[in-house]
């Protein structure tokens, strides 16, 4: 599609405090996307559309034009069940990459998961830089890829690689970051997975956010997914499920009926403080995800990786229930499965990463 409507004259429609549609959003994302797209412009459009309150059409189309834009993952055949556990990051709460390891455990149990992320703009450790040090690496050939998704239920989209218009917005989105602005782009990153997952768990670093890209991802075609916040009782939130505090959720597809607030005791979870789920390097992370594997990280920890994994495996299917999740996510870090797990993990890149 070629960009047709002047970028100019959607920035002043959204200064009105109306919402573009999804033409217009589109032509929008196609104009952000442009390498010579005028920069002072994209940072204007940008801050208005954020002050403005971006609408369920504008995400969508936002979402939808990056994927149609994104390289397409060749020869990597994805599961109807598989799922992408993913958070927006942006919570500044300094956690453990708790995404990042709940998909580790639900892919030890079997559930096809297609991670989609990338290193950290906001906090220490983002899901590229834990993945990393974990053994996954960031750029293999399509087909090491499609192999490990076959032999271990694992692969990692690194979001660079597979979205070359990356180039042209990342220096606005860094400029604003440092000027204190959020931009749509804050939210977008888990929306355009290029291999368009059927399942998703999504945490989102604001309640704001929940039920709104709960409709996105309905748009986009999700089969079965959750949306979900964790607001702190301390004040603040996480992006994602949390033993720390009331978690509210919005179902997706076959789940759109879910919808409510979650507290850990309703899975048999303690609550724990939020002391317990901090992290830090991707390092240190790395470390603790070890001391996790081991059962010796502290338990709120513990409890909230569980917690997430066991929504994942509800959401995909796995088991009829979030409690009869926590059983077996319990089971598979007690018995040492998922230990094993991540050790076939990074054994199968450190030996297959430069042959398919």
């Amino acid at each position: 599609m070629q960009i047709e409507i002047p970028w100019g004259k959607l920035t002043e429609k959204i200064e009105t405090g109306a919402s573009l549609d999804e033409v217009e959003a589109t032509q929008a994302a196609l104009w952000l996307a442009d390498a010579n797209g005028d920069f002072d412009g994209k940072k204007r459009f940008l801050r208005s559309l954020n002050r403005k309150g971006e609408s369920v059409s504008e995400v969508f189309a936002f979402a939808k034009t990056f994927r149609d834009l994104a390289r397409h993952a060749v020869g990597v055949d994805v599961p109807a069940t598989a799922i992408d556990i993913v958070g927006t990051g942006g919570d500044k709460s300094g956690t453990f990459n708790i995404s990042s390891a709940a998909s580790i455990l639900v892919s030890a149990a079997g559930v096809p998961v297609v991670k989609h992320g990338n290193r950290s703009i906001t906090s220490e450790s983002g899901s590229a830089d834990f993945l990393s040090c974990v053994g996954v690496p960031l750029e293999v050939p399509d087909a090491v890829l499609a192999r490990s998704l076959r032999e271990l239920n694992y692969c990692f989209f690194y979001a660079p690689a597979f979205h070359p218009t990356y180039k042209a917005f990342m220096p606005v989105r860094k400029a604003l970051a440092a000027e204190g602005h959020k931009t749509v782009f804050n939210i977008l990153g888990p929306l355009i997975n290029p291999v368009a997952p059927p399942m998703c768990l999504l945490g989102v670093f604001s309640a704001y956010w929940v039920d709104l890209l709960a409709a996105v991802l309905g748009k986009l075609g999700v089969k079965r997914g959750l949306v979900c916040h964790c607001a702190l009782r301390e004040g603040g939130g996480l992006d994602e499920l949390a033993t720390a505090g009331l978690n509210r959720v919005c179902g997706v597809g076959e789940l759109a009926h879910v919808r409510g607030e979650w507290l850990p005791e309703d899975f048999g979870l303690d609550v724990r403080p939020r002391e317990e789920l901090l992290g830090g390097t991707p390092d240190e992370n790395c470390t603790l995800f070890g001391e996790l594997l081991a059962g010796r990280a502290p338990k709120g920890l513990r409890d909230t990786v569980v917690f997430n994994a066991a929504a994942a495996f509800w959401a995909s299917g796995r088991t009829p229930s979030v409690r009869d999740g926590v059983q077996l996510a319990r089971d598979l870090l007690e018995s040492g499965a998922v230990r094993r797990h991540a050790d076939a993990l990074r054994d199968f890149y450190a030996q297959d990463s430069g042959r398919a």
